[in-house]
């Protein structure tokens, strides 16, 4: 049976709680389109390829941590926004985007779900923004992992080399994780006690600052450490309301 679109979009604002966040995007709904859904599907990032998969897998609703709509917001649309907007239209495929909301979530959320799937066992919150907690530290059981162990680790939960600044001790114990550009947080993660931070993206000053403080950087990637999140919460959407969901990878090395 469909669901009500307005019913899902209700779950994930219970969930997800957006109105806590001083985020850089709109949270929530961003390009209408059906009253009711029977499939889901769910990315990253909203671009055309994106848009033409959902059409493909005959999506209602497509959930997606990147949104369309950054800053300001729109002051004209040109030709690059007009073909996206227009993939939705003529599938009447509605958008809704969570960005900080889904990185912060700490049982659907991305940094969560990664310190989990390296065998955290128990997480604390990390990395406040604008008042509140996006990312988390994480424990490893016993004395940790070998530095070369847990970086193995992360190659395989995210399928992919990591680049990783070693200038942290020989096992880690205590891990900052905070998913995508969350390589600034370097010294708080070191304030924090933590062996390592992982993220997604490096900036340049990431090598200095990883050896400074003295903790390893893990970079595994912006669009691979931020697969986690979007995908669970389709497939909770999927199990809360008897619906089809599709992930739709639109593979980045970024």
């Amino acid at each position: 049976m469909p669901a009500p679109t307005s019913a899902i979009l209700a779950e994930l604002d219970r969930l997800l709680e957006p109105a806590r966040f001083d985020d850089y995007c709109v949270n929530g709904l961003q390009v209408p389109g059906r009253a009711e859904i029977e499939t889901i599907a769910t990315g990253v990032s909203a671009n055309a390829e994106l848009f033409e998969l959902a059409a493909q897998a005959q999506a209602q609703l497509l959930l997606v941590h990147h949104g369309l709509f950054w800053g300001a917001g729109v002051a004209a649309i040109d030709p690059l926004l007009k073909r996206r907007l227009q993939l939705l239209f003529d599938a009447d495929i509605a958008l809704a985007a969570y960005h900080l909301p889904l990185d912060a979530h700490p049982e659907l959320g991305n940094n969560a779900l990664l310190a989990r799937a390296l065998g955290a066992d128990t997480l604390t919150t990390f990395a406040e923004h604008r008042g509140q907690p996006i990312g988390c530290l994480a424990t490893l059981p016993g004395d940790g992992l070998p530095a070369e162990d847990l970086f193995a680790r992360v190659r395989d939960v995210t399928a992919r080399d990591p680049l990783v600044f070693e200038a942290g001790p020989p096992r880690i114990r205590r891990l900052a994780i905070v998913s995508g550009a969350g390589a600034d947080y370097t010294a708080d993660a070191a304030a924090a006690g933590a062996d390592a931070l992982l993220t997604g993206e490096p900036e340049e000053r990431s090598l200095a600052l990883a050896r400074e403080t003295g903790i390893h950087v893990i970079a595994a990637g912006h669009h691979a450490t931020e697969t986690f999140g979007v995908r669970r919460l389709g497939e909770h959407l999927a199990e809360r309301f008897d619906l089809r969901h599709v992930f739709l990878d639109v593979p980045n090395p970024v």
